[in-house]
């Protein structure tokens, strides 16, 4: 296994190859993310996507039974003993004619990739499992995360699964909902709330893993997005292994892009599919590093020689206006991704696009899909709301095949929900007045009655 894998920095510059024991937050020499390479003409891949399906029929496998490790043959960097599971990835590709109007499509072109099924509520699950398998890998003892929520709530689940490793989340004030806060603390993790926003808290984990020798779990880490990599085969099955039009996805620290980015050339370098989708990642107005860079500054893979002078130069400027990420879309409340070069050499390589939308357009959509049957949190929803805005803008055509991916349950952050639906006046500005939103255009206000059983029946005749 270890001269089929490694793991090699994506500055084409540098190139630099570290083994995949090595435990790296960064390329040593030149400071560049890292990815998790294979030599794929000494490994064995099925000659076909179709070959997986046969796992459904071995599902008392642990390894089979997950939808993450079934596809192992593609993220092949951990023996099968060292592998960490708890079942993830039971998700669902579904179509929703409601949400597919809303957006102006084919009611069976729209499918929804609902993430929200996962143990922990998230997609995070998908990339946990790849990181603890590498953490199972190297005995790592303690994991630590920088987190809006998600991130925390995972990783403190498999940390009490395994019942051997100690989690440590460092989350900023104020800055996650408290469906999230609540997992992280009833798995028992360690949890670190500091003075400052999500971009703090990820600046002072990765000083302090560095420094005490602690387990990175954020997407910085190549393995956590190795496990993400298999959302896209669970699409891919789902559509009978034919790749879709589009995949949308939410913005945030640009994890889901850059592994979605990955398994889409690793399956093109492999001959397992005949057609790339194309990426749009939806930012919040009140969270647009990746639109402001891409749209308004310009900036582009370009062969992986990524001009930084852009990025330090809109870093700089944020810092002397003071402006900070504010959405209520707190899983994507981001000013600075981490892997915002790999996210651009996805853009690059699916023809993929950016795009934002307002935190009104995304409680709109969310309502939208919780009308579906479904259910998301509001980061969630930025997805549908993008499919909406490009095919407005005649990007996406009517009849294209769509995928929007779900991160999370609804449960996350039920109070944007309840605070939608049922705040009126003074309450609802309070609760949204910061995020610029005025109106619940979909409103599911609960009636209100005295206790008659007249009154009562009326009101129900009404409906």
């Amino acid at each position: 296994m270890p001269d089929l894998a490694w793991q090699q920095c994506i500055n084409p510059q540098c190139r630099a190859t570290y083994d995949i024991a090595q435990v790296l937050h960064k390329c040593d020499k030149c400071g560049n993310l890292l990815d998790a390479a294979y030599d794929w003409e000494r490994l064995s891949v099925p000659h076909s996507l179709d070959e997986f399906e046969r796992r459904w029929a071995t599902r008392r496998n642990p390894l089979d039974f997950s939808g993450v490790w079934r596809f192992r043959e593609l993220m092949p960097f951990a023996p099968d003993n060292k592998v960490v599971s708890i079942g993830e990835g039971q998700t669902q590709l579904r179509r929703a004619p409601g949400v597919a109007q809303y957006a102006g499509l084919d009611p069976a072109r729209l499918h929804l990739q609902y993430e929200g099924m996962n143990f922990s509520g998230s997609f995070k699950d998908n990339g946990m499992t790849g990181a603890f398998t590498h953490a199972n890998m190297v005995s790592a003892r303690r994991v630590a995360c920088a987190s809006t929520g998600n991130t925390s709530a995972s990783m403190a689940s498999f940390a009490a699964a395994l019942g051997s490793i100690r989690a440590f989340v460092f989350i900023g004030s104020g800055k996650i909902a408290y469906g999230k806060l609540c997992q992280a603390l009833d798995y028992g993790g360690v949890t670190i709330q500091i003075d400052g926003d999500f971009d703090d808290a990820m600046e002072r984990v990765q000083q302090v893993s560095k420094q005490l020798g602690i387990y990175l779990m954020n997407s910085l880490n190549p393995f956590r997005l190795e496990g993400q990599k298999a959302i896209m085969y669970r699409v891919l099955e789902g559509l009978g292994w034919q790749p879709p039009d589009w995949v949308i996805v939410p913005g945030g620290n640009l994890g889901n892009s850059s592994a979605f980015g990955k398994a889409f050339v690793e399956l093109e370098q492999l001959g397992l599919i005949n057609k790339i989708p194309r990426v749009a990642i939806i930012n919040s107005t009140g969270a647009r590093t990746l639109s402001e860079l891409v749209n308004g500054r310009g900036i582009e893979w370009n062969g992986g020689n990524v001009d930084d002078s852009i990025i330090d130069e809109y870093y700089a400027y944020l810092d002397a206006e003071n402006i900070r990420a504010v959405t209520l879309a707190s899983a994507i409340e981001i000013n600075r991704p981490v892997n915002l070069k790999k996210a651009l050499r996805t853009l690059d390589f699916t023809r993929g696009v950016v795009r934002e939308v307002t935190d009104e357009e995304i409680l709109d959509a969310k309502a939208k899909v919780g009308a579906s049957g479904i259910g998301c949190e509001p980061a969630s929803a930025a997805s549908v709301a993008g499919a909406r805005k490009l095919r407005d803008e005649g990007l996406i055509a009517p009849d294209e095949t769509v995928v929007c991916i779900l991160t999370g349950h609804q449960l996350k952050d039920p109070n944007a929900a309840v605070n939608y639906h049922s705040a009126r006046g003074e309450a609802f500005e309070q609760a949204f007045a910061k995020y610029g939103v005025k109106n619940a255009r979909f409103r599911n206000m609960p009636v209100q009655t005295p206790n008659d059983l007249d009154r009562i029946i009326e009101v129900v005749e009404k409906a």
